[in-house]
């Protein structure tokens, strides 16, 4: 599924700002990697992620949806916030 710049945009800002990476926003793209690459994200992190896409981006998200695959790359948290808005 492709996901729009504004979704991209959207996911970026709210890993920034859960994680604390500011002085590493510019770095981050789409092809970000997250979990395993990111140290900042350990489990609680994921949790801290979870519960501030569903407040900000309206959506539920399963026990069952939270995979390392979800969680691979900024586009692909991205694509999964897309298709959890529909």
């Amino acid at each position: 599924m492709d996901t729009t710049a504004a979704s991209v945009d959207d996911v970026k800002a709210l890993v920034v700002e859960v994680l604390g990476l500011q002085d590493r926003a510019a770095t981050l793209s789409a092809s970000t990697g997250l979990l395993g690459s990111l140290p900042e994200l350990d489990s609680m992190a994921v949790v801290a992620l979870v519960t501030e896409l569903e407040e900000r981006f309206g959506i539920t998200v399963d026990e069952a949806d939270i995979s390392a695959e979800t969680f691979e790359t900024i586009g692909t948290l991205a694509a999964f916030v897309d298709e959890h808005r529909a």
